[in-house]
Parts: structure tokens; sequence; C-alpha cells
């Protein structure tokens, strides 16, 4: 396909100078619209700009005036602007307050300040051409260098207005605030600044301009103000160029208004106009630019294999946690919320269980949601309850649940750090509630750790460096600092997950950042599982190492973790041993446990606390009535009813060996737990329920899918063909027939042509291998123009190759409206 200029009668017709047009350039000079630009362009640089904003493919174009009105609508130049890093983007603020067109050494000029003015060049001029040919790539300039230009949009959205200043801190123009001024106040001021008069405004504001564009005029000219002036100016030469002034303003205000230095907008308020402004800033758009991004150098040096040590023992930790708070929601499952997440008490619980502040509890919380291993249970009573994935993770080699972990950490879009704030409207953000998708969140991860990966390996930065070189990527426009946080959460987050070790990128967290297994390079760093437990006198209990998982499992539900580390100290205490007994362990059974698995003989004392609790364990029964209590010794019975903190449980004899409550089974339980006594739960038949740690499970769930920030971006297969799409219907849309017939329909209406006119028009080319531009109308009723070399006409059909869709079409002649031979240099 050609990728030359088609001149055509859409280009003949186009008024705006910018996106709608598709005019042509008549075969040489500078292009006058941004689809000539685009249209001039190669195919290589089409698809630098469509990977560079991916936007533009939703769907994608028609033709080349398409791709350029959709490049210079609102959302897609917002979109491009917000990607721009920091010079970049100082350079499209320049453009906006620069005459349009602007020539390069203007340009320059406002970047760099006055030849003698700023002193040692800072970069700027040298990083100028790079910045420039970005804004070219994604169509926000276009133009020669002569006569650069910043699309429509971007300009409105840079420049300043009344209602929203510059970013470069600059004020609009003498031509723009004088707009709304009278002729004779507009002489008034020429003569104060010493001009001459002149006959129209258009000429006094023109001189006026003139003379604040002119160094030497205007430095004579301030030589005259009083000192007060230098000072009032010099509040709002860097921004805002807006100020207030009283009825009756101090002298050296009204000889600054009286000459325009500073012109009114409103009774009450003046705005110092740009020329000014510039002037006295030599001539600099911006007071401080930055060609060159920040360096993120090594704050600290640390061995690699002590980086990686560290990060293998924050690794496990996180194991450890996410395994507990897991195991802790089996039975004590949190209700969700009416407008979902999670209560602010159950969250206090979780951090209290974990043993860590809220915000930690909350991230835990999301991981464990985003790798699905927690999900609410559908049921009428919603709750949150580990998945059956939950289960399969457990059975996983500790580096690969790892794995699993930091796989869904570092492409989520659910920002933990958010809970605890409130929304738009006031209401706060829950854990695991809606409104937590931040679309940046994956990006801005990702970066970070890229940050990182330049580093020495064992080097960790500073932390301000790396949020300062973010910030120079994608300033921050506007109030909002979201990246800025993002940032110093993903950083938090990666060292309390061990994808980094005391700052520095570890060996997995680096094979992760290159979409490698991260698990071979860690299993080496994490000890080995052990197999038995050290038995103390004090009913304690140390594991020197990680547990392996049947032995971890029972030894959880046998005893509670009283402190975590490299050895984990569990605690036997009487409501630890009923747990185990509740699951079904006889005292038998957890006798042989601990002889098997310890390497010190089992303390009398842990002896003892396990036969005394097994002995009154069961010997009340609990069931429903509402619930009952039952028991073959009376005087048992009798001592509960005599207790005063049974009132509550609503208990009332019904046998020598029975008690009914008012109170649910699990709360008569608790109830009498909390009294001292260890009841059972008992079924309808009478037999003892025993209580498995997997007994609630939630419903196989997807983990949630990552919001996206805007479309993905396009491979290169797509990219090809959207160009040569782009490419195909431009050819039909400017292509320019032999000898137009006269027409008065409206521009742009379809070729008309007779049938019998249309028939040899298409059998003529068909024998001579020549295209045609043809109008079709399908059998929608949707009208088109094509460009098609007819191969075969037979049967009331033309097959021919579409050079619009790129393909071999077969289309009937009855709907073909008319065709005509296309020009010369097109055939």
């Amino acid at each position: 396909m050609g990728t030359g200029r088609l001149t055509g009668r859409r280009d003949q017709e186009a008024t705006v100078p910018e996106a709608s047009t598709a005019g042509g350039s008549g075969g040489s000079g500078a292009p006058r619209s941004l689809a000539e630009a685009l249209r001039a362009r190669d195919d290589a640089a089409l698809s630098t700009l469509l990977h560079a904003r991916p936007d533009l493919l939703g769907p994608v174009p028609g033709d080349v005036t398409q791709l350029a009105t959709r490049a210079g609508t609102r959302a897609s130049v917002v979109r491009a602007l917000e990607r721009l890093d920091r010079f970049t983007l100082q350079t499209a603020e320049a453009l906006a307050v620069a005459p349009d067109p602007c020539p390069y050494p203007v340009l320059e000029s406002l970047l760099t300040g006055e030849e003698g003015t700023t002193g040692e060049d800072n970069g700027a001029r040298a990083a100028l051409p790079r910045a420039l040919g970005t804004l070219r790539d994604q169509a926000l300039v276009w133009g020669d260098e002569d006569r650069l230009r910043l699309v429509r949009t971007a300009r409105e959205l840079l420049a300043p207005s009344a209602q929203r200043p510059s970013p470069t801190g600059l004020g609009p123009t003498v031509a723009e605030a004088t707009s709304g001024m009278s002729p004779t106040r507009i002489q008034e001021i020429v003569a104060a600044a010493g001009l001459p008069a002149t006959h129209d405004p258009v000429s006094a504001v023109s001189a006026l301009t003139g003379l604040f564009t002119d160094p030497e005029r205007m430095s004579a000219l301030l030589d005259e103000a009083p000192a007060e002036a230098h000072q009032v100016l010099g509040r709002l030469v860097w921004g805002p160029p807006y100020g207030e002034v009283t009825p009756n303003p101090t002298a050296p205000v009204r000889w600054l208004r009286d000459r325009g230095l500073l012109l009114p907008t409103t009774a009450r308020t003046v705005v110092l106009p740009r020329e000014v402004a510039l002037h006295l800033r030599g001539g600099l758009a911006h007071r401080d630019t930055a060609p060159v991004a920040p360096a993120v150098a090594a704050h600290r040096e640390h061995r690699p294999q002590l980086v990686d040590a560290n990060a293998a023992g924050q690794a496990l930790a996180a194991l450890s946690t996410v395994e507990e708070l897991v195991k802790s929601w089996e039975h004590a499952a949190p209700l969700v919320l009416r407008a979902g997440g999670l209560a602010v008490r159950d969250l206090k619980r979780a951090a209290a269980t974990l043993d860590t502040s809220e915000p930690s509890a909350a991230f835990w919380i999301e991981l464990a949601y985003a790798a699905g291993l927690l999900a609410s249970d559908g049921e009428a009573d919603e709750r949150y309850a580990p998945t059956p994935a939950f289960d399969g993770w457990c059975e996983l080699p500790p580096a690969e649940r790892w794995t699993v972990l930091v796989a869904a950490w570092l492409p989520a879009t659910r920002t933990s750090g958010l809970v605890g704030e409130q929304d738009a409207k006031g209401r706060t953000l829950s854990a695991l509630g809606p409104d937590l998708d931040r679309s940046a969140a994956p990006e801005v991860r990702r970066r970070v750790l890229e940050l990182l990966a330049t580093l020495p390996e064992g080097g960790s930065p500073d932390v301000e460096a790396v949020l300062g070189r973010l910030a120079w990527e994608r300033p921050v426009r506007g109030t909002s600092d979201l990246r800025t946080r993002l940032a110093r959460w993903a950083l938090i987050e990666a060292e309390i997950l061990g994808v980094t070790g005391r700052g520095a990128l570890s060996g997995p967290g680096r094979a992760l950042l290159a979409h490698e297994d991260p698990a071979p390079l860690l299993a080496p760093l994490l000890p080995e599982p052990v197999d038995h437990v050290l038995l103390q006198a004090d009913l304690t209990a140390v594991a020197p190492g990680p547990l392996r998982r049947p032995l971890g499992d029972t030894l959880a539900v046998l005893a509670d973790v009283e402190s975590k580390g490299g050895a984990t100290v569990y605690r036997f205490t009487p409501g630890s041993v009923r747990r185990a007994l509740d699951a079904g362990h006889a005292a038998a059974d957890l006798h042989a446990f601990l002889k098997e698995h310890s390497r010190t003989p089992v303390p009398q004392p842990l002896a003892y606390l396990i036969d005394d609790v097994a002995r009154r364990h069961g010997h009340l029964r609990v069931g429903a009535a509402s619930s009952y209590v039952r028991c073959d010794d009376d005087a048992m019975l009798g001592e509960i009813l005599a207790d005063k903190r049974s009132a509550g449980l609503g208990l009332r004899r019904l046998a020598p060996t029975v008690l009914a409550a008012q109170a649910e089974p699990t709360t008569l339980l608790e109830g009498l737990r909390a009294m001292g006594y260890a009841p059972a739960a008992e079924s309808l038949t009478g037999d003892v329920l025993v209580a498995r740690a997997d007994a609630h499970r939630a419903p196989a769930r997807s983990a949630p899918v990552p919001v996206p920030d805007g479309p993905p971006v396009p491979d290169a297969t797509l990219l090809a063909a959207a160009v040569r799409a782009i490419r195909a219907g431009d050819l039909a849309a400017t292509a320019v027939r032999k000898e137009p017939a006269p027409s008065t329909g409206a521009p742009g209406e379809l070729p008309r042509t007779s049938a019998a006119e249309t028939l040899a028009t298409v059998q003529a080319a068909a024998l001579t291998g020549s295209a045609v531009w043809i109008g079709y109308v399908n059998a929608d009723g949707a009208a088109s123009q094509r460009v098609i070399a007819p191969v075969r006409v037979e049967g009331g059909f033309v097959t021919g190759y579409d050079h619009t869709a790129d393909e071999v079409r077969t289309y009937a002649l009855h709907r073909i409206t008319g065709v005509a031979e296309l020009a010369e240099d097109q055939v």
C-alpha cells in the first residue's frame, strides 16, 4: 500500500486547519493541518504514535482524518499530557504561551532564557530536541521548525485563562487583557507609556505590545518606575500574575496601571501582562526547568548475600502471616458489610490476631484477597471465608507459595493504603470494599522496582530520590499526590513481602521483575522445615525453624503462638488443649504426638494439663433446644445455676441432669467456657461434634481482576494491521476521480453513474487491471466510498481487491451508486 499523500475532495472542503482537515499540501511546502502532517508520516512513525497513545485505536480510525480528529479530542490529549515527563511537559507549556505558530528559536529562548541572562546552561538546549521529538511522535505538536504548532486542545488546557492560571505562572497577553477595554482607556495607557496616539484600538494595542517586547525600551521605561513599583512587579512576575487593588491604590500601583504594566481585569483585580512578565524573567517561561531526570544512586551498599538472606526472612514471615490470617477466618468468618467490605471492628480484630497495625493488617487482607485465598461465601448471611484455593496453596512448597503472593501483588490495582480514608462523597473506605482500585498502582509499583534494578546488586537508594525521579517522569498536575503515595506504599510492601531486603532489590525480586520464576532463587535461601519441637517445663514449645505441614497444623491447634521470629514459641493453655479435643483428638493421641515430635522429654506439667482438661472435656453436653446442658453430675449443674455469671444464658433445670437455655448453642458454649468449664458440643443424636479447621470454605471464586489503566498497549501485529487499515481507508477517502461530473449535491456525496456506465467501467477496469472509486450501499443501508481493483464481473456481481478493507471482496452491481476512474497519479 502506498504511503504517499493523496489529494481529494475531502481535502478541498477542509476549513478547520487541525484535526478535521485532511488537506493535501499540494505536493510541497509545510503541512497545513495535523491530518496533513500525519499523512506525510511513514508507517513506522504512525506505529510509534499508536503505540504511545493506544486510546486512538478504539476503534481503529477509518482514515488519517479520523485519526487526527481523535488525536485532538480533549480526553485523549489529557491522557497524553499526563504521561509526559517534566521537561517535555514544560516544553508543551512553553509552546502554549508562545506565539502560534512558534519558530524553534523562540521556543528555545523560552526554555533557556535570553542570551546572557541565565548564566550556565542547565542542559535545556541539548534536551529540547528530544522533548520536541516526543511531542511530535505523540501528535501533540506538528509543523516545521519555523512554524511549530501545539494542537489546539493542548493549548486550551495549558494556556492561561481568567478561570485557570498557566502552569508557567504567566498571565494573558496585552491583546487578551485589553480585549474588553474601552478605546479611550487604551489611548490613555499608550500616551502614559510615551507612545504616539493611534487612530484605532488595534494599532494602539500593537504599539503597546511592541514596547513591552522591546528589551531596550522596556528597560528604559522600568528605570523610571518608583522603587516600590519594582517590589509589586516582583511579587507577580513568577505567578500567580493576578493581584487585588483597593479603590484608591498606592502611587506605585497607579504608576504601573497607568502605563499598562498592570492591566485591570475587574474593578478590584489587575494582571501582569505576559510580555512584561517575560521581560522581567529574562525570557524564561519557567522559573526552574528540569531537562535531565534526577539520578537515583545507591544510598547504602550491602552484600548481595545479606540482602537475599534478609529478603528470605521477610518472605517466610509473609507466608506465616497470610496463613495465620486466613486460618483465623475459618471459624470466626467476619460479616460482609451491606455496602461491601470489612467492618472496622473486624479489621481491628485481624490486626490483634496478627499482632500488627491496622494498615498492615489491611494490606495482608487485601493481598490474600488478590491471591484468591479469601472471598465472600455468597450466603444470605454473607461472610468472608477461605476459598478451596487456600487448601491447595498450603500444600505448595514455601517458595512457590511466595511466588503466588508476589505474582498477585505486582499487578494488583486494589490499594490497601486507602483504607480508612474517605471518598469523594465522604464515605469511609473499608478493607475488601469497593472503590479501592487505583489503575496507576501496578505501573508505579513496577517502575519503583525498575529503578531499584538499575542500582548495583545490594545497593539501596534514598527514598526521596526515588520519589523525585518518579515525580519527574510523571509530574503531578493539580493537588493530587496519589502517585507519590503509591510509590511510598510500594517500597514498604516490597520490603515486608521480601521482594527487597534492607531497601535493595533481592535476587528473587529481580527475577519477578524480569517475568521469570523467582521460586528457584528463593528456595535455597529458605530454611528446611523441621519435624520436631523442644518442649519446656513452663508449658511452652520452641520450634527451631519452620515446621513441616502436618506437625505445624496440629501444633497450631494444640497451642497458641506466643512469639514469632527465627524460632517460634508456642504456649499450651487449657483453652488450647480444649481446642484440640474439640477438633477430635483424644488425650492419648496428644500424648503420643508430643512424645513423637519432641526432642526433649514431655514435661510433667504439660502431661497433667492434657489429662486434666481431657477429664473434664465433654462432661457437660450442649445441644439445641434452643440449647441445653446435659451432665450426669447434678451437683455441677446446681453449681452452674448458682453462679451469677450464668444469668445472661437464661438457664433453668429441666431434670436432675439437664438444663435448658435461651441462648444459642454457640453462645452457651462460649459462656460456659468463660466460666471455666470445658463443655463439648453435641449433635441431635447425642454424639460429640468435632470442629474441624477447614469446616467453612467459600465457593471457588477467581481472584479480582485488576482495573486496567486505559487500553492495553498494542503489539506489533495489531499496530501493523491498524496502519494498513488507516492507509487503505485514507486511499478511499482521498481518492480523486479522473473527470468528476458536475454535482449539486452536498460535499462528500457518493458518486452517481447509470447502471450501464457502472457496468462498462468496472468491466474495463477488470480487463486493464486498474483501480476504480465506487460508492456502495450495503444491505443495512450504510453508504461508503471504496477503492477497488476489479478482477471478475459476472452474474450481477463484481469481485476485486478492496484497498479500503485490504482484502478481496464481492459487491452486488445493483448496490453500486456510481463509479469513477482514479487520477493517473493514483493508479
